[in-house]
Formats: C-alpha cells, sequence, structure tokens
C-alpha cells in the first residue's frame, strides 16, 4: 500500500476555488464552505452572496480589522468589495428561490451516490438542528457542490448509497471535495476525478460505501 497525505482544510478550499468560474454568483455555506472565499484565483470576478443579505463579499478580514456588523451567515466576519451591498434577509431569500446563483459550496453529514444532501440534522437525541437556508440553497443553485471530511470520526464513510440522515434536499450535488479527492456524482454513479497525493483507488474505495469509478 502507498501512503498518502489528506488534503488539509485550506488546499480543500483551494481545490473548490478554483472550479468557480469567472462572472459567477456563489453561496458559501457555513464550516468549511466559508474558507473557499480566501482562495479565488487573481484577477476573476466572483461575486459572494450570503442569505442573511449580502452580496459582493471579499475575503475574511485581517486580524484586528474585524467589524461585527458585517458578518456572513455564520456570524463570521467578512469584509465588502467595491460595489457590494446589503439588502432584507427576505431579498436574500427570493434570490436563492429563484434561481439567481450559479453556484453554491456546502458541508454535508452525507451524500448519497444519487446526490441527496444531508446536512442540517443527524438524528441524534439532542442534536441541535440547524437547516438555515440550505433546503432553499440546494435546489435553487444551478450548481450544488459539497465539502466534506471523507469519513466520520467514527471511520464512516460520509458518501453513501443512501443517507440514512434526514434529507436536505434531492439529487441536487454534482460534486464533492473531501480530504481525500473530487468525486463528481452523475447517473453512472461517482466517479473519482482526482484524489490526494499518493492515494491508490484501492485505497479510497476501502473508505468509500459506494462503488468509485476511475476518472
Amino acid at each position: 500500500m502507498t501512503t498518502y497525505k489528506r488534503w488539509t482544510r485550506e488546499q480543500m478550499a483551494q481545490r473548490v476555488a478554483q472550479d468557480i468560474p469567472d462572472g459567477a454568483v456563489v453561496n458559501l455555506g457555513i464550516g468549511l464552505p466559508t474558507l473557499v472565499a480566501n482562495h479565488l484565483p487573481a484577477g476573476r470576478e466572483v461575486m459572494l452572496h450570503s442569505e442573511n443579505g449580502v452580496i459582493g463579499m471579499g475575503p475574511a478580514p485581517a486580524e484586528g480589522a474585524e467589524d461585527y456588523d458585517l458578518i456572513n451567515a455564520g456570524k463570521e466576519p467578512v469584509t465588502l468589495l467595491p460595489g457590494g451591498c446589503f439588502f432584507h434577509h427576505a431579498d436574500s431569500f427570493a434570490m436563492m428561490r429563484g434561481g439567481h446563483l450559479d453556484v453554491c459550496v456546502l458541508g454535508a453529514f452525507q451524500v448519497s451516490a444519487g446526490g441527496d444532501l444531508a446536512n442540517w440534522h443527524t438524528g441524534a437525541p439532542h442534536a441541535i438542528p440547524a437547516v438555515g437556508g440550505a433546503m432553499d440553497l440546494a435546489i435553487g443553485a444551478k450548481r450544488t457542490l459539497v465539502m466534506m471530511e471523507h469519513i466520520t470520526k467514527a471511520g464512516e464513510s460520509k458518501l453513501v448509497p443512501q443517507c440514512s440522515y434526514p434529507l436536505t434536499a434531492l439529487g441536487c450535488v454534482s460534486r464533492v471535495y473531501t480530504d481525500l479527492a473530487v468525486i463528481d456524482l452523475g447517473p453512472q454513479g461517482a466517479r473519482v476525478m482526482e484524489m490526494c497525493e499518493g492515494l491508490a483507488l484501492a485505497q479510497l474505495q476501502a473508505l468509500t460505501a459506494v462503488p468509485l469509478l476511475p476518472g
């Protein structure tokens, strides 16, 4: 068996950022996806949207320069680029539901081989559900991408034949970025497009609960 090194969260975010097209209007979900804002390629014009009512966000502010009146949906301080603006959150949700977002990047507890998304509740006793705008984003954006760890802390695959957690949306996820691989989901199944350095397909398959196709 070859040895491999998992991608860091920053490397995952950088890989997602590479796939954000020029001119796209993009929503970054709470958690891992917020890191993507810091890795958008120089010269690429991307309009970042947040469901709490802001569009035109920039990267995270420098330490000490935070303005807590300027935050994303995860209550993290952000910056605002020239031309950015604020508006009522009802208008923000209208943008999401009206199909005006090109891409959303969400975290997940589970993603099925068919692209079903479960990212708001594990069903565990005393767990606090947190759906936020995820349902609206997952079905409203033209393309839904997911960033997540490949396996849980208990060693279970997050890419599954069928989600066992409450669903956020059906058949919405087209690509998954994990700390091990980039995987496309489609009618033919889960196709591995890229893997972290040193990782063999057989090793990745051993950690994944669905059959994997080579890219």
